[in-house]
């Protein structure tokens, strides 16, 4: 929370109390979680929260790197290194739905120079690799 609240300050950005919220929500989930499990969450500490109120709240996390979307699964992980802009890979286990980011720049470096090759400019990269993790595969 605290290099969120820093990254924020440095960008001059709007850290509401609704987006704190949603993010220490992320955060505290401990692996992936989804957009109406977050609205139930706030249902029950407010009453009142609203889908567009928890979607508007994610798109300005997402927006700064404070938060990756999991477009595989449509869940939110918060991420290890929000000061800094970087595109990187998941490895998810479909037993315990764990998450894991993949802080390695060359498997980036590797789809922006293949990209490059075939003359192709990337927008944006998402990069999913599903599977059993260590703890499910001793289990």
């Amino acid at each position: 929370m605290a290099a969120v609240e820093h990254a924020s300050e440095e960008r001059g950005l709007r850290l509401t109390p609704l987006r704190k919220e949603v993010l220490e929500l992320i955060a505290a989930a401990g692996k992936p979680v989804k957009a109406y499990d977050l609205l139930d969450q706030l249902r029950e500490r407010h009453g009142n929260a609203a889908p567009p109120t928890v979607y508007r709240a994610l798109d300005f996390l997402l927006e700064h790197g404070f938060i990756h979307k999991l477009e595989s699964i449509n869940a939110f992980v918060s991420c290890h290194h929000p000061a800094e802009a970087h595109q990187v890979p998941f490895l998810i286990c479909d037993v315990c739905s764990s998450a894991q980011e993949v802080c390695d720049e060359r498997v980036a470096e590797l789809i922006e120079a293949q990209a490059k090759a075939f003359g192709f400019r990337p927008q944006a990269q998402t990069l999913e690799v599903h599977g059993v993790c260590k703890q499910c595969r001793k289990a």
